[in-house]
């Protein structure tokens, strides 16, 4: 018995492991229940009495071998990862991704660049506003549909608290601390009750302006649209304007342009008509500037809303307002960041 031990000694010793699997397989070999170390113990009890502390003495010496194997082994294996996986500090980083501006922020930023070269300032307000601020002091009446649950999203009664169906809700804040003259833009984020399609949204962004002094003409809003148009989408576009009906302003009037996504000869988006409403304007109605405490026969005004969505999508070319909501890097990286 002992000479097996001796030669089990050797054969120990000739072991090489390349692998923590094969430092298990080794361990199991020898030191597993089934192993060769348990099986020489059972070998042990049938030896005579006097030959058991001998060979006793030698396969614990075996086991002991094998134990310090496994053990080398495993330290020399962790060594090696240790190296393997140690960074190296003297090389470069690996490159990082350039972000860039959402199209909303770089549209709403070009907006403001425009207009602040005209004089006008920024003027911002909360999105959580009352009735009197986004309804009643623009002229609204008690019964318009605006109003209606449809619409608006109301999160308070008595008094009415909302979501601001509009930026509009600003320019009541402006007038009521600010003397004129005013010449402000209030660009933010809007909130309406509508069904999310290719063409709406519950949520989106609006750019609204205002402009009160004395003896401002429907004229200056005529030549401030102009300058605008023809600075966000280039010297050959083609601008109209269309009578229409805002509570808050009067006379009124739509803003189309020549549909950017086919060139004015009609499309899906321009419901093939060419053209494309961007914006509402019109004259500041006396009796805002009566509830805001300016005296409408001294000062007159204009005022004029957008949606940033929509600007973005003929600039862009898009054609699904939902785009820009889903947070989808393979659309945002087409955008640069030079705003």
């Amino acid at each position: 018995m002992l000479q097996n031990i001796d030669r089990i000694f050797e054969e120990a010793g000739r072991f090489r492991a390349g692998s923590r699997e094969e430092i298990e397989q080794f361990r199991i070999k020898y030191l597993g229940k089934k192993g060769v170390i348990p099986a020489l113990f059972d070998e042990l009890r049938q030896l005579p009495a006097g030959e058991k502390k001998t060979t006793g003495q030698k396969i614990n010496e075996l086991k002991q071998f094998i134990s310090g194997r496994i053990d080398e082994f495993m330290g020399r294996i962790a060594a090696e990862s240790e190296v393997v996986s140690a960074a190296d500090l003297t090389l470069p980083g690996p490159p990082l991704q350039p972000g860039a501006r959402h199209p909303i922020s770089i549209i709403r930023n070009q907006i403001i660049e425009i207009f602040s070269r005209i004089g006008f300032t920024i003027s911002e307000g909360p999105e959580i506003e009352d009735d009197w601020h986004v309804f009643t002091a623009l002229n609204f009446p008690p019964e318009h549909p605006a109003k209606d649950m449809q619409d608006t999203f109301f999160i308070g009664k008595d008094p009415d608290i909302l979501l601001r169906t509009q930026t509009s809700s600003v320019q009541v804040h402006v007038l009521e601390n600010q003397p004129p003259p005013i010449r402000t833009i209030s660009p933010g984020r809007v909130f309406r009750n509508e069904a999310i399609s290719a063409r709406a949204h519950c949520i989106f962004h609006q750019v609204e302006g205002l402009y009160i002094d004395e003896n401002v003409s429907f004229a200056d809003l005529k030549q401030t649209l102009l300058y605008f148009a023809r600075e966000m989408f280039g010297e050959e576009i083609a601008t109209r304007l269309r009578p229409s009906y805002f509570p808050f302003t009067e006379p009124s009037a739509e803003m189309d342009i020549s549909c950017q996504l086919c060139g004015g000869k009609g499309c899906n988006v321009c419901k093939y008509t060419g053209w494309l409403e961007i914006l509402g304007c019109g004259m500041v109605d006396p009796n805002v500037l009566e509830f805001t405490g300016l005296d409408p026969e001294k000062y007159t005004g204009y005022a004029f809303g957008m949606g940033i969505e929509r600007v973005a999508m003929l600039r862009y070319q898009i054609r699904d307002l939902r785009l820009y909501f889903e947070n989808d890097l393979r659309f945002l990286e087409q955008f640069c960041s030079a705003y």
